[in-house]
């Protein structure tokens, strides 16, 4: 077995969509980033990454190159599945944002990356977190995540 921790923090900005574990959320600002900064989605890549020690999301999807620009996070999790030499067992998430509230959306936040992974949703754990007013995430500047996983390593 393989555990992996992964981290992605986006500062929000205007004039862009907040995508959120694939999913376009209702809100004023969006996450800033090279592809669609979807925090959720990258926390989960740089988890699975690190599960089998393949460096980070920077290394295989790097922000210099424009083939990765506004492109879908999904994409980029469906390549990383390519990439590992296991399976996913259980990924477990935490969104930590002041605004919007995420209630509504995680669901279908699951069902995405269960699909996405190939594994049952009952696998797949998001939960969201304010940062009761502090730093930057409570100011309403950013949108932060981190993500455990656990894999099953394919025999070599």
């Amino acid at each position: 077995m393989r555990i992996g921790f992964g981290y992605d923090i986006h500062r929000l900005s205007e004039n862009r969509k907040l995508i959120l574990g694939g999913i376009h959320i209702e809100h004023p600002l969006g996450l800033l980033g090279h592809s669609d900064g979807d925090v959720l989605i990258h926390s989960i890549i740089d988890s699975l990454l690190g599960a089998f020690a393949l460096n980070d999301i920077g290394t295989h999807f790097p922000d210099t190159n424009e083939k990765y620009r506004d492109i879908s996070s999904l994409i980029l999790l469906k390549e990383t599945m390519k990439i590992i030499p296991g399976k996913v067992m259980n990924i477990d998430a935490t969104i930590v944002a002041e605004k919007p509230k995420m209630a509504p959306y995680i669901s279908s936040m699951r069902k995405n990356i269960a699909k996405n992974i190939g594994i049952d949703i009952s696998n797949i754990s998001i939960k969201a977190k304010t940062n009761e007013g502090l730093g930057s995430i409570g100011k309403n500047e950013a949108i932060a995540c981190y993500c455990i996983s656990l894999c099953e390593e394919v025999n070599k």
